[in-house]
């Protein structure tokens, strides 16, 4: 037999070198982040070809654990049912196991849930960790707004750059054509290693340097979605919804300028921007259930709807509004944003839902930044 020519130091090596990613949450869109990664990682040589998923363990009612369930079936029954992922997806219920020898962290979980896990994990993850946010939300300090990204970077001590786009989970999961952003700060060859990994024929991916931008496009679109599924939940049509969401893009570009004099005018226009607020608007979980909400006249919570409509996943674009209320009303901004301001007062029950169309008189308060 002829000698081998492979070289045991180098291939030990490389696959020292291959990268190992996990994904810090498991829900509908965790799920599909896994599937599309999990399909990358096997074609892709530089990545090790599992993909840990870390899953907040559920009993089911047929009193099996989720994490168990998903690897034995390849399925998230519970929050991406009918979907097969990839087998090389491996379910984890221990988050410290399951980011153990990761060096590509993929956060996405509920918002209001992000400082804890950062918390559990000081100390628990390599030191060369790069890590990715596909959160929509922001943390609410004394001292202003945190966004996500800056909440993982400063906990954890390590660079995250973020992903947002026009991108209805279970869409995905079936392989419609979708496109995503992803934003970053300065490091350009860590974002185009976010894109080779979770860009696909049917998922494109593209990269700007703006990450605040990015995820207040993100974060801002829930709160107009809201406002929109309000307007659907009382019938008034396409043309008032059309204006909702006209004014609500630009309550968004305006408040992140103020918020970020960094953030730049072209993101709107990229899939993270306008793309992202259409699709939420037209068919989002923040739009059916602020659409519920309008035609029981306010008088279910957005909490019972929740657990009635979307079996276990979060609403974001209640807590969102709330928090950009404080943003407001903390630096006395509500006036110029009457449409963010009217949203948090309906989900608050201060104001009818019939309210999100009476602000628009006072709509020239707002300056175009």
């Amino acid at each position: 037999m002829a000698p081998s020519n492979t070289n045991p130091v180098a291939v030990a090596d490389e696959v020292l070198q291959k990268s190992r990613v996990t994904v810090v949450g498991s829900g509908n869109w965790g799920s599909v982040a896994a599937k599309l990664i999990a399909s990358n990682t096997l074609n892709i040589n530089s990545f090790h070809d599992e993909v840990r998923m870390w899953v907040f363990e559920e009993t089911l009612p047929s009193g099996e654990k989720l994490s168990e369930v998903i690897n034995r079936t390849n399925e998230n029954v519970k929050y991406l049912p009918g979907i097969k992922l990839p087998k090389n997806v491996v379910a984890d219920p221990d988050i410290e196991h399951a980011v153990k020898d990761a060096n590509m962290l993929v956060f996405v979980t509920p918002h209001q849930f992000m400082e804890g896990i950062c918390k559990r994990l000081i100390g628990k993850i390599r030191k060369d960790a790069v890590a990715i946010s596909l959160i929509k939300g922001m943390e609410v300090k004394k001292e202003g707004p945190c966004m996500i990204s800056t909440l993982i970077s400063e906990i954890l001590g390590i660079s995250c750059c973020v992903l947002m786009g026009a991108n209805i989970a279970n869409e995905i999961a079936v392989e419609k054509f979708s496109e995503a952003t992803v934003g970053y700060r300065e490091n350009k060859e860590i974002a185009e290693k976010w894109v080779r990994l979770f860009n696909t024929p049917y998922f494109m991916v593209s990269a700007v340097q703006d990450v605040e931008g990015v995820e207040l496009c993100g974060t801002l679109k829930n709160v107009v979605a809201l406002a929109a599924g309000f307007v659907d939940g009382l019938d008034m049509g396409n043309n008032t919804k059309a204006a909702i969401m006209r004014i609500g893009l630009r309550e968004m570009k305006a408040l992140s300028k103020l918020l970020f004099p960094s953030v730049k005018d072209n993101t709107f226009f990229e899939s993270c921007g306008v793309a992202d607020l259409i699709t939420t608007c037209l068919g989002g979980r923040n739009r059916r259930c602020a659409d519920a909400f309008a035609r029981n006249g306010g008088k279910r919570s957005f909490d019972e709807l929740e657990a009635e409509m979307l079996q276990g996943q979060k609403l974001q674009g209640v807590s969102t509004a709330k928090e950009v209320y404080e943003v407001l009303s903390h630096r006395g901004w509500l006036e110029l944003f009457p449409l963010f301001s009217t949203v948090h007062e309906i989900c608050s029950g201060r104001l009818a839902p019939s309210a999100i169309v009476e602000y628009t008189e006072h709509s020239a308060r707002l300056p175009l930044l």
